[in-house]
């Protein structure tokens, strides 16, 4: 077999040669530090292969090493160490019933259905064991079964959740893992892997908290305890780790926003619903004023579109019923038009082949649906559509549904945006059209998944949406795609990766041709590569309608997000039927581009918090200057100065109390104003202000008019620094 490395060395290897053999071949070395093979070849698209497994003949192969540089090969090693915890757990209490434990890209976890609830007064005896288990450097064996083979097995052992797991599974195959060579009698688990060669490869890890979930999400089923952990490649890296998480606890944008009066949630309010407080209300204002500044640069129109929506709009779209779990119940106008939905949810649902159910039947006699309405017709087994399929089915109810439909909390502005471009003919001379709104979206995540600002149930995002021809859609993209750097660049959120988002051909939640998605996928790398940055490319992380260029930004703390978003889409305007008349006179196509540079303001506010620990740069401040009076004597000079202050469009606050000087000029660094100006009889006497950043240091004594002009300097040039410190 021919094994390509990624240099584009080939290596000639005999059959059955596994990445162990690859590394053995390359150099001592490589074979000490090697864990796994990425490989791609034919039914192989960079799948991750267990050091001593066979390999397929004839393929590419990069190895992963024994690195915590690499995220490859740490969610190797933490999926492993997510097993050597399961295995610690059921060691300490044998009454464990293990679900799953996937890695995460910061640690890893694994849910148990276990009666004992566990605590952090367990974690360091599960430690203990779990460091027996590292010692002893057991191997991961893998062990491959048919599906039967395996299902057979799990129902022998009785665990609900390993069963459905398996029968959730792609294949005709299953694989267990045994930490060690002992089949029945090591511990083993049923997993598609892969896992690192031994234990003993995992040096550094901690249990690091417990929380409560439900089996598959649902809050309906079992409640389980998903137990949280970390693991590393080096105890140093753990160490780093650890201060990363300890400087993370003192930016937390929840803390932060209370201290700072910036956002508030309220349980009588709603959890997952931003409050948003006169100072954080600042800073989205600021941010969304500099974008919108932008907009009108590149021609943007800026529009305003309701919070709900007909129902009828978001089953055009796709967004009902694809999201459905996700979103806000609908508001029905009547009865009538509940039970239709209903029907219409099950007709979509169904084949296209069967009649409807007896309560089902029931529901339409009741609304005296017979063979006159719009296609619906009785037959011998019960009411069922017209004999077209599915599409048409689904069309007939619709027709019913015109005479009072159902009303959705928009999941989505893009409808909105559609319904706009389509109120009125185009021309090839009106394109692209540009639409942008500061649009608040609707989605009903589960009280566990919410989390500060980062995950809402209600959101605004920065959105818009372009329609051009299909010549224009290069240059769209890539100054969206340009804008998104900008955006970010300018907040010096500059360690960032572009990840494509496309398709999983294998998925059927994907609307439209795979002509059209061929020549969506073909513009969104162009924009990418044209715009100079690195990208990779990921399968299944599309939105249902077209690819997408994602920013992934990392925060000065080492932390990731998923913020701005560039999308192509030629399938909204197919569904939509809309049209623009070209040079010949005749209707085509638009294709659209969805783009939202911040995302969700919630969540880049959110981060924002955290990336700057609350000390705002001087334009996003919400408070930018405080004055401060020594005494009665300089009292009215502090108001003067602060009047010059609003009259220059800075945003002050002035105290003139009896207090002392320290209090005073402790309460604005606490509040993370930027410059605090002292005013004493010196100052008055020579019309000066002694200016002092918030960090502590005395700038000096300056000309009020001097350090306005700076002031506007700074904030009109939306500088991360102050211009008045000097280093």
């Amino acid at each position: 077999m021919n094994v390509t490395l990624p240099d584009g060395t080939v290596l000639t290897l005999a059959d059955g040669a596994s990445t162990a053999d690859v590394a053995a071949e390359i150099g001592p070395g490589l074979a000490r530090v090697a864990l796994a093979g990425v490989v791609t070849c034919a039914g192989h698209d960079g799948e991750v292969f267990d050091l001593h497994r066979s390999l397929p003949a004839d393929c590419n192969i990069k190895i992963l090493t024994a690195t915590d540089a690499d995220a490859d090969s740490l969610l190797l090693l933490r999926h492993s160490a997510a097993h050597i915890m399961a295995e610690a757990i059921c060691k300490l209490f044998p009454e464990t019933k293990l679900v799953y434990g996937p890695p995460l890209e910061d640690g890893f976890y694994y849910d148990i259905d276990l009666d004992h609830s566990i605590t952090p007064d367990d974690f360091p005896k599960i430690e203990e064991e779990m460091r027996r288990i590292v010692k002893e450097n057991r191997r991961f064996s893998r062990v491959d079964m048919t599906r039967e083979e395996g299902l057979c097995k799990l129902r022998d052992e009785g665990s609900r959740y390993k069963i459905d797991n398996a029968e959730r599974a792609e294949g005709d195959a299953l694989s267990f893992y045994v930490t060690g060579e002992n089949v029945g009698t090591d511990f083993e688990d049923l997993c598609r892997g892969p896992h690192i060669p031994a234990t003993g490869v995992v040096k550094a890890f901690q249990v690091r908290q417990v929380s409560r979930s439900h089996y598959r999400g649902d809050v309906n089923d079992q409640p389980l305890q998903r137990v949280y952990g970390t693991a590393f490649l080096k105890k140093s890296s753990l160490k780093d780790h650890n201060e990363r998480l300890e400087e993370a606890k003192k930016r937390d944008h929840r803390v932060l926003g209370k201290e700072l009066d910036l956002f508030t949630i309220d349980e009588v309010a709603g959890q997952g619903m931003i409050l948003w407080l006169p100072n954080g209300a600042v800073v989205r204002t600021e941010l969304q004023n500099y974008l919108s500044a932008e907009m009108v640069k590149l021609g943007y129109s800026m529009v305003y579109t309701p919070h709900i929506g007909r129902l009828k709009m978001y089953r055009t779209s796709g967004h009902f019923p694809y999201y459905k779990e996700s979103q806000f119940p609908p508001m029905f106008e009547n009865e009538r038009a509940r039970v239709l939905n209903d029907l219409w949810e099950a007709c979509y649902a169904r084949g296209d082949a069967e009649g409807f159910s007896e309560a089902e039947q029931g529901a339409m006699a009741a609304l005296e649906v017979t063979d006159d309405s719009a296609g619906l017709r009785l037959t011998e087994k019960g009411y069922a559509a017209v004999a077209d399929g599915k599409e048409r089915n689904l069309k007939a109810i619709e027709a019913l549904l015109e005479e009072g439909d159902g009303f959705l909390l928009r999941p989505m502005n893009c409808p909105h945006h559609i319904r706009i471009y389509a109120s009125r003919p185009r021309s090839y001379r009106d394109l692209p059209v540009r639409l942008a709104e500061y649009g608040t979206v609707y989605r009903y995540e589960q009280s566990g998944e919410l989390s500060g600002m980062t995950r809402v149930r209600g959101f605004t995002q920065d959105d818009a949406h372009l329609f051009c021809t299909e010549a224009q859609l290069a240059d769209e993209l890539l100054t969206t795609v340009k804008l998104t750097r900008q955006v970010l660049e300018m907040l010096g959120l500059s360690d960032y990766r572009v990840r494509i988002g496309l398709r999983d051909e294998a998925s059927d939640k994907y609307v439209g041709s795979k002509e059209s998605w061929e020549r969506a996928e073909a513009a969104v790398r162009k924009a990418a590569r044209d715009s100079g940055v690195e990208f990779s490319e990921e399968a299944g992380e599309a939105a249902f309608y077209g690819p997408k260029i994602d920013f992934v930004v990392k925060d000065c703390i080492g932390r990731s997000w998923q913020l701005g978003t560039v999308q192509a889409d030629y399938n909204q305007p197919e569904r939509f039927d809309l049209t623009y008349v070209d040079r010949d006179n005749k209707p085509h196509r638009p294709v659209m581009v969805h783009r939202a540079p911040f995302g969700s303001m919630e969540r880049f506010v959110g981060i924002l918090i955290e990336h700057f620990a609350g000390a705002f740069p001087l334009w996003l401040s919400p408070v930018q200057v405080g004055v401060v009076s020594v005494s009665e004597k300089s009292e009215a000079f502090s108001r003067e100065v602060y009047d010059s202050l609003q009259k220059a469009g800075l945003r002050a606050r002035l105290d003139v109390s009896g207090e002392k000087i320290g209090p005073k000029k402790h309460r604005l660094r606490a509040a993370k104003v930027n410059y605090i100006l002292v005013v004493g009889e010196q100052e008055f006497a020579s019309r000066t202000v002694n200016v002092n950043e918030r960090g502590g240091k005395t700038i000096g004594n300056l000309s009020i008019e001097a350090f306005i002009k700076a002031c506007r300097e700074e904030i009109d040039t939306n500088s991360l620094c102050s211009l008045l410190v000097k280093d």
